[in-house]
């Protein structure tokens, strides 16, 4: 079956459902963006996203490992 109901019109977004601000960093850990950013994602024009979109990658190396958990006890 069919749905005809109408769509609104989907924005990309990096968003991966895990919404946690790193302290330091001011990420969220999910998407790494800013708070600025997730804020004002829905007033962006699709460049600006895509401009974002396109940084994000590069900002993995500003979130540093967790010393506790899992990682903290294998690495003694």
């Amino acid at each position: 079956m069919k749905d005809d109901t109408p769509q609104r019109d989907r924005i990309d977004s990096p968003c991966v459902q895990i919404c946690v601000v790193h302290p330091d960093a001011r990420l969220c850990t999910g998407c790494l963006r800013t708070i600025d950013e997730i804020t004002a994602w829905s007033r962006m024009s699709p460049e600006a996203r895509r401009a974002v979109m396109a940084e994000l990658p590069s900002r993995a190396g500003q979130l540093k490992k967790r010393r506790g958990g899992r990682a903290g006890r294998i690495s003694r």
